[in-house]
């Protein structure tokens, strides 16, 4: 490592190298194309970003390009090479879909040594000749499972088609998706496999489990949980029109929560991030491409208000969270069926879960919930009588007579009052029958 990347390194408090920061350096220093796989969490931008940043020679040019699947994900791997870029003089850039267009082609002027950007805003300005190229010696593919899938997959291939014949290609991803015959169908290499998924020990603790709650109800359990005493959750959506619902809804119930989705302006996506990592959001709803790869320190949870389709996806989704030695929690929410599905899919992955419950604003095991005591009703309250209450009535003498006067009563019930108006009806209709015979 660099001596000054060394240095800083240890001012940052970190004891060593991760693994797969330590497995893939040497590769990366030597030129070689790399598939590089670990866990989420387990700093994989820094173990691209300090070797290939070694190798740049300032003033020369772009020489390092580095795709990102999301807006977010870019703009935080830009915030990481910039911190250590400039301890040996390398100006970093990101273009990303959303942002001002016009202002990144005048940062491009510059002629920074490395660009970060999203595969449809780097493709454009290529093809427009703002992005040169020529000199671009590696290409990172970040999050590869996302980037080389559906249009994603067509926009990097036609990157990496207008780049060197001999650039060196990086994958990097949290689960084994990429068939390494498609990697050398599509990109005419075959990558040297680092995998330390299986070594990797930079995960903390972290607690799988559900609740069971209907669909309509879902909304209220994310309440009670923005109520857990130094509560945060990245809450996953499978759907944009669920997740804008549930956001309104929280809103009117005085709820801090933010949302990141991809028809939002970039400005609106990075405050609502700035607000939720200053602590000031206790829920940030996202969907699964918004908030792949996104670190963000100390996470306590991640909540799944939509079971995610495969297990793939429920794997970058609760790598938000006990990242780097931190302890978390993943929170699964849904019906019967929804929780028969998740189980079967975690089971494959290895992970174990249990029903959570949530009480006096603590999240607890379900077996652990304490039942209420039911408060008596009111009818129960008024007829009770105490026990001296009793005695005292029973010991009282009834009035005289009284006995025989209530059994008189009953014998002979008082005769219903007669209507007067009948009665002088039934009078009027004699006395015109006393007429008639007249």
């Amino acid at each position: 490592m660099n001596d000054l990347f060394k240095k800083h390194f240890n001012e940052k408090g970190f004891a060593e190298p991760t693994l797969i920061q330590q497995k893939v350096a040497e590769p990366l220093r030597n030129g070689e194309s790399v598939l590089g796989l670990s866990p989420t969490g387990s700093g994989k931008t820094l173990a691209f970003a300090l070797p290939l940043m070694e190798k740049i020679t300032p003033g020369d040019g772009t020489q390092l390009l580095v795709l990102s699947p999301s807006q977010e994900l870019a703009i935080q791997t830009t915030d990481v090479f910039r911190e250590w870029a400039a301890l040996i003089g390398l100006r970093v850039t990101s273009i990303t879909g959303g942002a001002n267009v016009q202002r990144q082609i005048e940062r491009l002027k510059k002629k920074p040594e490395i660009v970060v950007g999203t595969p449809g805003r780097v493709l454009t300005l290529i093809n427009e000749r703002r992005l040169k190229v020529s000199e671009i010696q590696s290409l990172v593919i970040d999050e590869a499972d996302e980037l080389l899938t559906g249009e994603n997959l067509e926009g990097t291939r036609q990157i990496e088609d207008q780049l060197l014949a001999d650039v060196q290609l990086s994958f990097f991803s949290a689960t084994n998706d990429l068939a390494l015959d498609d990697l050398e169908a599509w990109f005419d290499v075959h990558p040297q496999v680092v995998d330390v998924r299986a070594e990797d020990n930079t995960r903390g603790h972290v607690q799988h489990g559900w609740i069971e709650v209907p669909e309509k109800m879902k909304a209220r359990i994310l309440k009670q949980l923005s109520r857990v005493k130094n509560f945060q959750g990245l809450v996953f959506f499978n759907h944009v029109s669920t997740m804008e619902k549930t956001a309104a809804l929280l809103k009117h119930e005085g709820v801090d929560v933010g949302k990141i989705a991809g028809h939002q302006v970039q400005i609106d996506r990075a405050a609502a991030m700035r607000r939720f990592k200053k602590k000031e959001l206790s829920l940030l709803m996202v969907t699964d491409v918004a908030a792949r790869g996104l670190d963000i320190d100390r996470l306590p949870a991640v909540i799944n208000y939509d079971i995610p389709h495969n297990a793939t996806i429920y794997t970058h989704r609760v790598g938000r969270t006990g990242r780097m030695g931190q302890d978390g929690y993943v929170i699964s929410l849904g019906n019967d069926h929804d929780i028969r599905d998740l189980r079967k899919m975690i089971k494959e992955l290895g992970i174990e879960a249990e029903k959570l419950a949530i009480q006096n604003r603590k999240i607890i095991l379900a077996s652990e919930y304490v039942e209420a005591p039911k408060a008596p009703s009111i009818k129960a309250t008024l007829t009770k009588k105490s026990a001296p209450e009793q005695k005292s009535q029973a010991g009282a003498k009834a009035p005289k007579n009284s006995k025989a006067k209530s059994q008189k009563q009953f014998d002979n019930p008082p005769a219903t009052p007669k209507k007067k108006g009948k009665k002088k009806h039934s009078k009027r209709k004699g006395m015109r029958r006393v007429k008639k015979e007249l």
